[in-house]
C-alpha cells in the first residue's frame, strides 16, 4: 500500500514538473495584464471598475488609440451598447486626466490595406490565417448571412486594422469571453486560436488567474476548466462532482476544526518510528479549515478542483490541480475549497515537534 501511495505522489510531482518545463516561462506584460482587465470589465458592462482599469492601462503605457481599438473590437463580442458605453467612459477618463495635466500618447492610427480585394475577401483570408484552417459549420449553412457578417465586420473590418496585432486581439477576445456567461464553446475555440497566434499555456493560465482574482471568481473557475479541456485535448465538461478520485473520500470530518463539509482518508498515520502522516482531504464547495499551524510544517499537493490557501498576513492564493504548497513551521494558515467548486488535496504533515495547533475560525470576510 505504501509503495502504491508513494508511486502516486511521484507521478503527480513528475507530471507537474514536466508540464511546467513545456510551458513558456514568459509572463504577460504589464500592459497585457491591463488589457485583460479592461476587456473583461467592458464586456461585463461594469463601468465603475472599467474607469479604474482604463486609468491603470494608460498609466502602464497603453496609448489612447490602443485602448480605443480594444473597446471598438469588443462590439463584436459584447455588443454595441457596451462598446459605446465603454468608449464614453474612456472619453471621460481622458478629459479628467487632461484636467490634471496628464498627457497620454495618442499612439498609432490604424491603417487598413485591402490591396484591391473586397472586404469579404479580406475577411475570409484573415479568418483562415488567424485560425489556421477554413471555417465551416452547420450554423453557417443555416444562416449564411452570419458567416458574411463575421467575415466582413469582424475579420475584415476589424482584424485588418494594424494598430493591434492578432495576438493582442486574442487577449482582448479571450478576456471578454472568459468574463461572460454561456459562451464556453467560443472561449474554448479562442483559447486554441490564442495559442496558434503565440500565446503560451503559461500566459493563458495567467490571464485566467486575473479573471479569477480581479473580475469574478466563478467566471474564473469556469475559464480554468475550459482551458484545462483545451490543454488536455478533451471535450469541455463542467466539473460538478468528485467521482474520478485517486483515493476514496474516506470518512466525513465531524470535528469543529472545519467549516462546511469535508472528508478525510487517512493514508498513513504517524507513530513512534515514522513521524510523517499523510491524508487525502476532499472539501465540498465553501468548506475550509480553521486557522492552524504545524510545529514541523506541512506540504499540500492539489489533486483536483479549485482551492484557497492563505498564511497569516499574506494574500490568499488560488490552488489548481498540480500546485504544491510548502507550509512553513509555526506559521498560522488555512486552506479549503472555493465557493463554487470542490477541492481535493494531499496533506503531508510532519508531527516530530508535536501535533497540529488549531486556532480561531476563518471569518466569512477573510474567506471571501
Amino acid at each position: 500500500m505504501l509503495k502504491k501511495i508513494l508511486f502516486c505522489f511521484i507521478m503527480i510531482i513528475n507530471q507537474t514538473l514536466f508540464a511546467q518545463t513545456q510551458k513558456d516561462s514568459i509572463s504577460l506584460s504589464p500592459k497585457e495584464k491591463c488589457i485583460v482587465v479592461i476587456s473583461a470589465y467592458a464586456a461585463q458592462g461594469n463601468m465603475n471598475k472599467l474607469q479604474i482599469a482604463l486609468n491603470d492601462g494608460l498609466n502602464a503605457g497603453l496609448s489612447i488609440n490602443e485602448v480605443k481599438e480594444i473597446l471598438v473590437q469588443l462590439y463584436a463580442y459584447a455588443g454595441f451598447p457596451r462598446s459605446l458605453n465603454a468608449l464614453n467612459n474612456l472619453m471621460s477618463v481622458l478629459e479628467e486626466r487632461k484636467s490634471k495635466g496628464i498627457v497620454d500618447a495618442s499612439g498609432k492610427e490604424p491603417v487598413i490595406s485591402l490591396e484591391g480585394r473586397s472586404i469579404l475577401q479580406t475577411g475570409t483570408e484573415n479568418q483562415t490565417k488567424l485560425i489556421g484552417k477554413k471555417i465551416e459549420g452547420e450554423v453557417y449553412e443555416f444562416a449564411p448571412v452570419i458567416d458574411q457578417f463575421l467575415k466582413e465586420h469582424l475579420f475584415g473590418a476589424i482584424f485588418s486594422r494594424d494598430n493591434l496585432d492578432w495576438r493582442t486581439r486574442e487577449i482582448v477576445t479571450i478576456s471578454a469571453l472568459a468574463s461572460m456567461e454561456g459562451v464556453e464553446n467560443q472561449l474554448r475555440s479562442h483559447f486554441g486560436v490564442g495559442m496558434y497566434n503565440g500565446l503560451s499555456q503559461t500566459q493563458l493560465a495567467e490571464l485566467v488567474t486575473i479573471i479569477e482574482t480581479k473580475i469574478n471568481i466563478q467566471r474564473g473557475i469556469v475559464a480554468h476548466q475550459v482551458l484545462q479541456s483545451v490543454i488536455s485535448q478533451k471535450p469541455y465538461v463542467k466539473i460538478e462532482n468528485t467521482d474520478a478520485l485517486i483515493f476514496e473520500k474516506g470518512q466525513k470530518i465531524d470535528n469543529d476544526n472545519f467549516v462546511g463539509t469535508a472528508w478525510l482518508n487517512q493514508l498513513i498515520r504517524s507513530d513512534s518510528r515514522n513521524k510523517i502522516q499523510v491524508g487525502s482531504v476532499t472539501f465540498e464547495p465553501g468548506a475550509r479549515t480553521k486557522w492552524h499551524l504545524h510545529p514541523s510544517g506541512q506540504i499540500l499537493i492539489a489533486l483536483d478542483g479549485l482551492g484557497y490557501y492563505q498564511e497569516k498576513g499574506s494574500p490568499k492564493r488560488l490552488l489548481h490541480k498540480g500546485d504544491v504548497v510548502q507550509c512553513p513551521a509555526n506559521v498560522p494558515h488555512w486552506h479549503g475549497a472555493s465557493p463554487g467548486q470542490h477541492f481535493i488535496q494531499i496533506a503531508i504533515t510532519n508531527t516530530q515537534n508535536g501535533p497540529t495547533v488549531w486556532l480561531e475560525t476563518v471569518t466569512d470576510e477573510e474567506y471571501n
